[in-house]
């Protein structure tokens, strides 16, 4: 049998939130942050299941929001993290932050923990945009995140949401100018979809929001194609752009069908040829895990025809294509 080498790349998921976003249905637990101690006391016990430590090339800390951690939870968390996932030489450690967590302390965290890559969950730019996505920053905000981060990290990524209720292409036009003004590397951008699962569609389904509608989503998005790459970014991932060098590696690592390490509530794994993804439920977690029951919900077996598959739809989605 073909031996599958162990991965080098490694997911860690912070679930913890200051609110949902009404369309948000990632593995978040909103308001409970009495709970982040018994979250740092699972992550060390399935972190050691690992026997031993196992160097990475890429680690990438999502969530949730990792930046809503205070900050001494969160560089007991980073410490744990890089024992039993520490960097190789030019490693990319990257996290996911948000815009209303940049101060001198989160920043100075985020440097102690040596984080090379941030990704900021910007979304837009225009107060009503932001209100309408529940979210609590402005623009102002964004524009001193991005200048404290700056002075951190070696790349750094911006998250930008299109075909919100009621946005004209000429509004996105405007966020995608301050996003291309500002001094970033990368730039992810995402039609608003409703999920299952999440308050927008409810409110979508009662009439009280209205979706952009395919056209104009696609005029949208092919604005975006054209103004990110007339200003330098190249478009490499059907929603990600990057200036040359500065591709996501943790990203291409999974679209390559690499495999990778998964800790936390809702974070999967690719170890072995076996695919497997935790239990959602942050409680749930938390309880199969502190009493020493593993927390995985799915495991699959990937065979060859399978993980072809997968290549080949990932494939599509790269610029890079597939042979």
């Amino acid at each position: 049998a073909m031996t599958i080498p162990p991965p080098t790349s490694a997911y860690v998921h912070v679930p913890f939130c200051r609110h949902r976003c009404g369309y948000c249905n990632f593995t978040v637990i909103a308001g409970r942050d009495e709970l982040i101690a018994d979250y740092l006391k699972a992550i060390e016990i399935e972190l050691s299941w690992l026997e031993y430590p196992r160097p990475v090339n890429t680690l990438f800390v999502g969530g949730g929001t990792p930046t809503h951690l205070p900050e001494d939870a969160f560089s007991h968390f980073f410490e744990m993290v890089r024992h039993w996932f520490p960097p190789k030489p030019n490693a990319e450690i990257s996290m996911e932050a948000n815009p209303e967590d940049m101060n001198p302390a989160m920043i100075q965290a985020m440097q102690a923990a040596k984080i090379t890559r941030a990704s900021l969950g910007v979304q837009s730019f225009r107060q009503e945009k932001l209100k309408m996505l529940e979210r609590s920053h402005d623009a102002n905000m964004v524009i001193d995140g991005v200048h404290m981060l700056r002075e951190v990290v070696s790349s750094l990524s911006l998250d930008l949401i299109f075909g919100a209720p009621h946005e004209t292409l000429h509004d996105w036009k405007s966020d995608l100018d301050r996003a291309t003004a500002l001094p970033v590397d990368h730039i992810s951008t995402y039609g608003l979809t409703y999920e299952q699962g999440t308050s927008f569609l409810g409110r979508r389904d009662r009439g009280e929001l209205v979706s952009a509608g395919e056209n104009l989503e696609r005029e949208m998005y092919e604005l975006a194609i054209d103004e990110l790459q007339s200003a330098g970014f190249e478009h490499y991932e059907v929603s990600n752009f990057a200036r040359p060098g500065h591709r996501c590696r943790h990203n291409e690592n999974y679209w390559f069908c690499q495999p990778f390490y998964g800790v936390g509530p809702g974070a999967a794994r690719f170890v072995g040829g076996t695919r497997e993804t935790n239990i959602r439920s942050t409680a749930q977690y938390l309880k199969k895990v502190l009493q020493g029951e593993s927390p995985t919900a799915e495991s699959d077996k990937l065979e060859a025809e399978d993980l072809a598959r997968e290549q080949l739809v990932f494939g599509l989605r790269r610029l890079d294509g597939i042979n």
